[in-house]
């Protein structure tokens, strides 16, 4: 049986949509590292070596078992919920979403930093598009995509400050970012830690369903 694109997805986005992104080294897959972290690679997990750079730090998410590849140290390990929009979600018309751009690069990266909702840089406007709610001025929320293959696009970076938490915003921008990628025939997917009970309990609340377990893994070339 063919393994689903989303089993690893960084390589099945590298392969496709996202090729102008990729570093390659035969079986490797790795997103500029300005950009974005991940990597993946089928066979030889010694491309990867070849890859990454000494000192650099690369993200790895697959459904498969991780193991720690020759020449890295690893920095972190956890498991991972990949879900997937099964029906339609509803766009919610609300005004104070406001579609992102790069004079607000600084502010998503102040935010992101603030409340860590995965691997965040301020290139993240490259993969894809953002939406944000600003309150008093500030950007207090704000959601937007990351991977994209074929029939499949992530939605990312999903956060809020803590002092607008409780207000639904974080809900509200998932639901937008996700009928936005709906309406042009995609397939809305997203990560979640496994331990993150409300996380994904919010996303079943609008139409996720698991779709695989994944592991994740940060490594660090060392030798």
């Amino acid at each position: 049986m063919n393994p689903h694109p989303l089993d690893r997805p960084a390589h099945a986005a590298l392969s496709t949509r996202h090729a102008g992104f990729a570093q390659t080294y035969g079986a490797a897959r790795r997103y500029d590292p300005a950009i974005v972290p991940f990597a993946a690679a089928f066979g030889d997990p010694s491309d990867l070596t070849t890859l990454v750079q000494k000192g650099d730090v690369m993200a790895l998410v697959q459904a498969a078992p991780l193991k720690v590849p020759a020449g890295f140290t690893q920095e972190l390990m956890g498991d991972l919920l990949q879900m997937l929009a099964t029906g339609p979600v509803s766009a919610p018309e609300d005004p104070r979403i406001q579609r992102l751009g790069p004079s607000d690069a600084v502010e998503m990266t102040a935010l992101a930093q603030a409340t860590r909702p995965g691997p965040f840089t301020d290139r993240a406007l490259d993969n894809g598009r953002f939406w944000g709610i600003r309150q008093g001025g500030h950007l207090v929320a704000m959601a937007g995509e990351r991977m994209a293959t074929d029939g499949f696009v992530e939605i990312s970076g999903v956060c809020a400050a803590e002092a607008a938490r409780g207000q639904g915003l974080a809900r509200l921008l998932s639901c937008h970012v996700a009928a936005v990628i709906q309406s042009e025939g995609d397939v809305p997917f997203l990560h979640s830690y496994a331990s993150n009970a409300a996380a994904v309990s919010l996303y079943r609340s609008i139409g996720f369903a698991i779709r695989s377990e994944m592991r994740f893994g940060v490594f660090r070339r060392v030798g």
